[in-house]
């Protein structure tokens, strides 16, 4: 059986990264076709398995071992970038220059080990948007950082939770300019690559559904003007070409539909819409897939939890789920053309 090589990045180590990597290591299934592969630093592993008393090995590996690598669920093996030598440097549950440098570089490594195809997907644990703008990197997040590395034009965010996908006409702005930017040319492009993408992870002809902004969609105008003047010509235009798309869907419905089978994904306004729909149904099996890259990238859905950091506490579920969802994609995945 072909086992998949997977890159794990570390993400900021300040953060709950490193825990629930390591955590997730000890999880059987995720071992099942998969060996993941984590990208950091050698020393910040060491001391959570010590920290923690985990019997697991931390074997050091070069990118040109990979490939020879056999599947030891004893070992965690880490291609080691050597940006964290001493350990009490690091400010663990802090904003940091040092942080926001790790995370970028262990992305950055990530990237490289997929572009050369010593890895087939890239699982990413949480950084920290301030500290990794300390360091002077002006994209927003993983997403930004991401297209930007390997050259993509056209990024799509899906989450992914039991039979739920949902995708995002916008995501990293305000509620207020969500709303004020709403046209139709911007949802209609939003619905095609929803469908590009969907396409792209192996369904043919996929039932997609959009989200109404307001509620009850409107109500044939008493709360809104959206559903008539953006989002139904859209839609429509959507279906001319092809597209099934039904819509715009009241959103207190349209969630639950997806999960009961009607439809195979829907496409949310905006970042919390889609957010809260998933986190409320499962939290730490919900799992950000990135498509339009020339790899499969997934994530938690998960920030870094400095609060908790180091400490035992954090739940490394949706880096298990993560990880699963990375292998099984990866081996489906065609890039969007």
């Amino acid at each position: 059986m072909h086992l998949c090589k997977i890159a794990v990045t570390m993400g900021d180590p300040a953060g709950i990264g490193p825990e629930i990597i390591v955590k997730a290591l000890l999880n059987s299934p995720v071992y099942e076709n998969c060996l993941p592969v984590v990208v950091g630093d050698i020393a910040v592993i060491n001391e959570i398995v010590r920290k923690f008393r985990i019997n697991l090995k931390v074997v050091a590996i070069s990118e040109y071992d990979i490939s020879a690598l056999e599947k030891d669920v004893r070992n965690i093996y880490v291609v080691d970038t050597g940006i964290i030598r001493d350990i009490k440097k690091l400010e663990v549950g802090e904003i940091s220059k040092l942080g926001g440098r790790a995370s970028y570089l262990y992305l950055k490594k990530g990237v490289e080990l997929a572009k050369k195809g010593y890895v087939k997907a890239i699982v990413t644990a949480p950084i920290n948007k301030e500290s990794i703008k300390i360091y002077g990197i002006p994209e927003a997040g993983h997403t930004e950082i991401l297209a930007n590395l390997t050259g993509s034009d056209e990024i799509v965010t899906m989450f992914t939770v039991d039979k739920m996908k949902i995708f995002f006409h916008t995501r990293h702005i305000s509620l207020k300019q969500a709303i004020e930017t709403l046209n139709i040319d911007g949802v209609y492009r939003s619905i095609i690559l929803s469908y590009r993408s969907m396409i792209s992870i192996g369904y043919e002809n996929p039932k997609l559904a959009l989200a109404a902004l307001n509620p009850h969609a409107s109500d044939g105008g008493l709360f809104g003007d959206e559903e008539e003047r953006v989002l139904e010509p859209a839609c429509k235009r959507a279906r001319e070409d092809g597209v099934v798309v039904a819509g715009p869907i009241p959103a207190d419905s349209v969630f639950h539909q997806c999960l009961k089978g009607k439809y195979d994904a829907v496409v949310s306004l905006y970042h919390d819409q889609g957010h809260i729909a998933a986190k409320t149904y499962d939290f730490y099996k919900t799992v950000s897939v990135t498509l339009g890259l020339p790899f499969i990238r997934t994530s938690v859905d998960h920030g870094t939890a400095f609060d908790i950091a180091w400490e035992g506490k954090a739940n490394p579920q949706s880096m298990v789920e993560a990880i699963i969802a990375g292998c099984r994609l990866s081996k489906i995945y065609k890039p969007m053309l």
